[in-house]
């Protein structure tokens, strides 16, 4: 992309711009909007932050440059309309699967109150949902929010048949939650963290979403070299101390670790807003 910048006749120059601005926007879709071929996407009332567009909080001149060092593919295979939520859903909602097994002690940690709103980002086929639900009650919100389409009309469609009114889907985009600024209490990253593949720009849209004094809760893998399974090494970034300073560097004041019974690969960490 770059070398066509370099070019010196206005004609290339022109030319490279074009092909970058649509590679840029490739995965970047305006927030709760239907992909190809999908029926009407699940918007929130208009009582409700808005979501109908990408959220405003990643100013172009702060964006990030370089994206995150993550594989090539990490997100492909969620992108992929062909393998539908379903499939998704037996892979992910097993008790053999950490998170699954552990998932009431881990909504316990997020503390929780009836009334609060809390963002699940990463929510995929939804496995948190019903607590969250349950959790904040009826005068309370969750967000649920991914990046792939299939997965938001899958919550939303769990959300009608599991008579969770409370629960708005959010399709958002590589950089940004698409939350409105300052609309939730609480934001949930369960296995989320090391896909994100513009992790500052993630961070920022984060930040800006969350009220003063808000909490950003994230549950990921440990990746320890020597310990930690080969998957594992291959596919997470970063370990827990990068992943912690990162946070910390976007506006975080880092709060405690909870230690949850039956955590083998993975660890919990709670952070504030500053």
């Amino acid at each position: 992309m770059l070398v066509g910048v370099m070019q010196p006749h206005g004609h290339k120059l022109l030319l490279c711009v074009l092909v970058t601005s649509s590679l840029a926007c490739r995965r970047e879709p305006a927030a709760v909007t239907a992909g190809p071929g999908a029926g009407p996407a699940p918007t929130a009332p208009a009582t409700e932050p808005s979501a109908s567009a990408p959220a405003p909080n990643t100013p172009a001149a702060s964006r990030q440059e370089l994206r995150s060092a993550v594989p090539a593919d990490i997100n492909d295979q969620f992108l992929d309309a062909s393998k539908p939520a379903d499939e998704w859903s037996a892979r992910w909602e097993v008790e053999s699967r950490e998170v699954f097994a552990c998932r009431d002690a881990i909504v316990a940690a997020l503390g929780l109150k009836p009334g609060e709103r809390v963002a699940d980002i990463g929510t995929g086929t939804g496995l948190f949902l019903g607590p969250l639900s349950r959790a904040v009650g009826d005068a309370g919100k969750v967000f649920a929010v991914d990046i792939a389409q299939k997965f938001v009309d899958h919550v939303q469609k769990r959300a009608e048949k599991e008579e969770m009114p409370n629960v708005v889907a959010v399709l958002s985009n590589e950089r940004s939650a698409a939350l409105a600024a300052a609309s939730v209490d609480v934001v949930f990253l369960c296995d989320t963290y090391h896909h994100f593949e513009y992790h500052e720009d993630m961070l920022r849209s984060i930040h800006a979403a969350l009220r003063p004094g808000g909490r950003l809760v994230v549950v990921d893998f440990g990746r320890i070299p020597g310990k930690s399974r080969e998957w594992i090494i291959g596919h997470v970034r970063a370990g827990q101390e990068v992943v912690t300073a990162e946070i910390e560097a976007a506006g975080f004041r880092f709060v405690d670790e909870v230690e949850v019974d039956g955590f083998e690969e993975n660890y919990l960490v709670r952070f504030e807003r500053r």
